[in-house]
C-alpha cells in the first residue's frame, strides 16, 4: 500500500475494527507518537499505553483529510461504546508505505459542552 490517504483510513479502521494485526503491519518499527499527554512514544510504549483505547472506541467518521506528499492532515469525530462523542485531529507523517510518526490534537467532546456563541470557563463553567 503506498497511497497516503488510503493507509491513513486503514489506520483508524484497525481501532474501529480492534485489529491489532493489521494497525502493527501499517506502523514503521521506527514509529512515534505525540499527544497533549504524549511525547514521541515509541512504538511499544504506544502499543502499551494506546492501543487499549481500542476497545472503548466504536466509530471513526472522517471529516477533513487531506494528503500532501508524505503528511495527511485529517479531522475526525468518534464515537465511544459508552455513546459519548469526540473529535479528533492528527497529522501523520508517512514514509515507504510505513506510518513513522502521528501528533495528535484532541479535547473537543460531542456534543460540545458550550452553548453556541458561547465559551467554556477554565474551571468548568459555561457562559454565553
Amino acid at each position: 500500500m503506498s497511497d497516503v490517504s488510503a493507509i491513513a483510513r486503514a489506520c483508524y479502521q484497525a481501532y474501529v475494527d480492534k485489529d491489532r494485526a493489521a494497525i502493527e503491519a501499517l506502523l514503521d518499527d521506527d514509529f512515534h507518537f505525540t499527544s497533549p499527554l504524549d511525547n514521541r512514544l515509541d512504538r511499544a510504549t504506544y502499543f502499551e499505553r494506546c492501543w487499549p483505547n481500542s476497545e472503548r472506541i466504536r466509530t471513526c467518521t472522517f471529516k477533513h483529510l487531506i494528503a500532501s506528499g508524505e503528511t495527511v492532515f485529517l479531522t475526525y469525530e468518534g464515537e465511544g461504546r459508552d455513546g459519548k462523542g469526540f473529535r479528533n485531529t492528527e497529522i501523520l507523517t508517512i514514509r515507504n508505505g510505513k506510518i513513522v510518526e502521528v501528533e495528535v490534537y484532541f479535547g473537543w467532546s460531542l456534543p460540545h459542552s458550550a452553548p453556541e456563541g458561547g465559551f467554556v470557563e477554565p474551571d468548568g463553567l459555561t457562559a454565553g
